[in-house]
């Protein structure tokens, strides 16, 4: 028994002639159907008699197209492929052919060569990662994933902001929460601050690669090399560490996704349209989330270490750099020159490092081997905008400012600026000989 593969017009061929050779169609009439003339039907009707179905299936079927490359021509190909360009992609080799070996063949061909070669995996072909699901930290307390999730999370009623997610490892459970206008420094104090006076200190926390938590530049050459989130919590002996990928610190990322659809529809069902009163609903919202879907961890030991006399968390979880003094007693720091009052201390404090802490409350203390150094505010540099290094995480923030300053600008210029036809009136009105009665 022979097996025909046949393709659908091969098919809808046989089925036509088959008619004619039983008398139900004539020849005009298969012509008509297969829109070919008599005497192409004759032929194929001669064929199928002939041959049978074998005679209707396509004589190329099978056979090297009229147009395709000597099989040493394609060796060849694959031999240069091979020998200099293995890890390049179809594209930039076909272009490198052309160009260095005078070898012209499409990408699409030497796509399908490559292919056949296992020299290049198509898109499609590729095997996608897989990744291994990770068992919990046995004890609470253990490991904190933290997260910031920007999101509309009062719809249309506020802009975009920031929601600060601090969940435990071992029972998925809330730990803290906290609305913010963008993922900042001061606002992971803010939060960090509460969640310690109120459990105490984990053993880590698990970050992604956010520039607040990591220092993204490789291998700096000036600083510590640690970010200021960092700095306060090797102060405080917590361990920080940063996830590879999103899907390593996948317990947070499922919360944030969960927070996304309940939260929204609880803040919508409550009227609440604004940051602050956001952030007096997130303790209620925190608990009811925690009794329905908190875990029991694996051992009941509770890692959380209580604070001690020497935790101070004012001091740690401030912003602190370290400026150098000049010769006339001054200390510049966010485009403000401050101005050390002379005394015993700061007289011998010339060209010597002093640290500065820059509080949340915007207060600033200046101190040197601990010691606070009275000063007052000798000059605010002027303000400049330079291009600026924007997160993607805070663009929202940064545009929201930039619309408001362009706003303010322009009604400034609109209300005390004359316009150009009002100037030219004025100039002529006061200068009568300026005016020109023609071209000149």
């Amino acid at each position: 028994m022979t097996i025909y593969t046949m393709t659908e017009p091969e098919l809808s061929k046989f089925q036509v002639i088959q008619q004619l050779s039983e008398g139900k169609l004539t020849r005009r009439q298969a012509g008509e159907l297969l829109h070919l003339s008599i005497r192409q039907i004759q032929r194929l009707h001669n064929r199928y008699r002939n041959q049978g179905i074998a005679g209707l299936v396509s004589q190329k079927r099978g056979q090297p197209s009229n147009r395709s490359y000597p099989d040493a021509f394609k060796q060849y190909v694959l031999y240069l492929v091979k020998a200099q360009y293995t890890d390049f992609g179809p594209t930039l080799a076909c272009e490198k052919l052309a160009e260095l070996h005078n070898l012209h063949v499409s990408v699409s061909t030497l796509r399908s060569w490559m292919v056949e070669a296992e020299i290049w995996t198509t898109r499609k072909a590729a095997a996608k990662r897989v990744y291994q699901p990770r068992y919990r930290r046995e004890c609470f307390g253990e490991l904190i994933q933290i997260d910031g999730s920007d999101h509309y999370w009062f719809e249309d009623r506020v802009p975009k902001c920031t929601l600060l997610v601090f969940i435990d490892d071992a029972t998925s459970q809330l730990m803290e929460l906290r609305f913010c206008p963008s993922e900042t420094t001061f606002d992971y104090f803010q939060a960090t601050k509460r969640y310690l006076e109120t459990y105490g200190k984990p053993v880590a926390f698990y970050s992604d690669k956010h520039s607040i938590f990591r220092v993204n530049k490789p291998d700096p050459t000036t600083g510590s090399g640690m970010t200021q989130f960092g700095r306060a919590l090797q102060d405080l002996n917590i361990d920080i560490i940063c996830a590879n990928t999103s899907q390593a610190k996948g317990r947070v990322e499922r919360a944030n996704r969960t927070l996304q659809d309940r939260l929204v529809k609880e803040l919508r069902l409550r009227d609440i349209s604004d940051i602050d009163a956001g952030n007096q609903y997130l303790p209620e919202f925190r608990q009811a989330f925690n009794q329905r879907f908190a875990k029991v961890p694996f051992n009941d030991k509770d890692l959380h270490r209580p604070l001690n006399q020497f935790d101070d968390l004012e001091d740690a979880l401030t912003w602190q750099v370290e400026r150098t003094v000049s010769n006339s007693l001054t200390v510049q720091y966010d485009r403000v020159v401050y101005l050390l009052e002379p005394n015993d201390l700061t007289l011998g404090l010339k060209r010597k490092k002093v640290r500065i802490y820059d509080y949340p409350d915007g207060t600033i203390e200046i101190r040197y081997d601990g010691h606070p150094l009275p000063y007052s505010i000798f000059d605010k540099v002027q303000e400049i905008t330079p291009t600026e290094i924007v997160n993607n995480k805070r663009l929202g923030v940064v545009l929201q400012y930039a619309q408001e300053k362009q706003k303010e600008i322009g009604y400034k210029r609109s209300q005390h600026a004359p316009s150009r036809k009002g100037q030219a009136h004025e100039a002529r009105k006061l200068n009568p000989a300026a005016r020109q009665t023609g071209p000149t």
